[in-house]
């Protein structure tokens, strides 16, 4: 019997995918569970095993090239009799995959990864509800090297799925307690809310030529040109960040950013606004069940991805930070898994690296609102009582859906998380 492995859909805004590298040759034996090639999706690299068993008869898209999502990509072989079938029947089709999907007589190769739907909602705590023990084939790997017995890892993955990362999060040394700070530390009075990490080392850019978009690009302009259905509006608010700046110099030193400081303040206030950790849908309004808050990461690729901290408001600040690195690390290494970048419920970008005191940010598509953060640089103010100080002030905008949004609910949000950045900091730490 001949099958086709088909270009599988990786997220809910893959429309197609990069072939990173095939992993077997034409001619090769394929067991139940084997990988046979890396597919580039929208943000991150993924494998793709086969449930069956047999010969890679045909690699109709080679490495290096596109594929639209539910194309054939190869021809698998039960026998080896039947490679030159297969070879014939993948030229005899080439094509027309599209037509070849819907045909019953044919069985697609599954992916390990499978497609997220077009309205994302928190998954509960991943549970086993049987014996059978789902991981990834990377993750498999990874724990045969080892010798680890993968019945006693909990996986994060969908559906309890035990990841690589799950694998590697094992393999690390734990420490008592953190003592590198994460960021340096900046003289007094010159504070700016660092970036998500270090700014970007950007490909270099040959004048006078047109470089095609990357996977990574592709996907991005998708999204934005859907934003530009959504009917938004902006609302801009000063924050005063001298209780921040005292706290953030208080604990830096256990390893806490200044990212996570922030993605605690917006999800603690989230938190008495949930209207703003909503989105439209065609079926009504989704009040989403967790707040999960990503934050803007430009890759060095170009484009730029949105890691999620999940259930940021109820995380203590520590471990929120470390989650956060690895978060980014595993970004740049294009090893997220999509539910660890496509759960956003709110989103923030920081600019303020870049000395940027004020921008508006585009509203995502499957969100209600996004937060722009500028610098905070000193800013000579009027006190309450007629004196003129100088203080560390940060603009903030944020960009709302106004189909679910109004102006009211935006401005009351950003008073209220102004007024625990300013007078109530420290609770961010408890």
């Amino acid at each position: 019997m001949i099958h086709e492995i088909f270009m599988p859909a990786l997220s809910s805004t893959m429309t197609e995918g990069k072939i990173t590298s095939w992993l077997k040759s034409p001619g090769d034996k394929l067991e139940k569970g084997d990988i046979v090639v890396v597919v580039e999706s929208d943000k991150a690299d993924m494998d793709v095993e086969t449930f069956y068993e047999g010969y890679l008869a045909k690699i109709v898209v080679p490495a290096g090239e596109v594929a639209a999502v539910g194309s054939a990509i190869a021809y698998v072989a039960e026998t080896e009799a039947e490679i030159a079938e297969a070879e014939q029947k993948a030229s005899s089709t080439n094509g027309s995959s599209a037509a070849t999907v819907s045909t019953p007589a044919v069985a697609p190769v599954a992916a390990a990864v499978g497609a997220i739907p077009d309205v994302i909602t928190t998954p509960p705590a991943p549970i086993r509800t049987s014996d059978r023990i789902i991981a990834s084939p990377r993750a498999k790997r990874l724990a045969k090297d080892r010798r680890i017995d993968l019945g006693t890892i909990r996986g994060t993955g969908p559906n309890g799925r035990i990841t690589a990362a799950d694998i590697e999060s094992l393999l690390k040394p734990s420490a008592p307690s953190i003592t590198q700070p994460a960021i340096a530390a900046q003289p007094a009075g010159s504070y700016t809310p660092p970036a998500a990490i270090a700014s970007p080392g950007y490909a270099p850019v040959q004048p006078g030529t047109v470089q095609p978009l990357t996977t990574l690009q592709s996907a991005v302009v998708r999204n934005m040109n859907a934003s530009l259905s959504v009917p938004t509006y902006h609302v801009g608010y000063t924050i005063t960040t001298t209780e921040l700046d005292r706290l953030y110099k208080q604990i830096k030193s256990k390893g806490v950013t200044m990212t996570a400081l922030l993605a605690k303040a917006v999800a603690v206030t989230l938190k008495k606004h949930p209207l703003l950790n909503s989105a439209f849908t065609e079926q009504g309004i989704a009040h989403k069940g967790d707040i999960n808050v990503a934050v803007a990461v430009a890759m060095d690729d170009g484009g730029l991805i949105t890691p999620v901290l999940p259930r940021a408001d109820q995380m203590d600040i520590y471990s929120l930070s470390r989650h956060w690195k690895n978060l980014v690390e595993r970004a740049r290494a294009k090893q997220l898994q999509p539910e660890e970048y496509s759960t956003g419920t709110f989103t923030i970008s920081n600019l303020g690296m870049f000395g940027v005191d004020r921008f508006d940010a585009i509203l995502p598509p499957g969100t209600g609102a996004i937060l722009a953060i500028g610098a905070s640089i000193p800013t000579v103010v009027a006190t309450s009582d007629g004196a003129i100080a100088v203080r560390n002030q940060m603009q903030v905008n944020i960009t709302c859906d106004h189909r679910v949004i109004y102006g009211a609910h935006a401005a009351q949000f950003l008073q209220d998380l102004a007024k625990l950045i300013e007078t109530n900091a420290q609770s961010l730490a408890l």
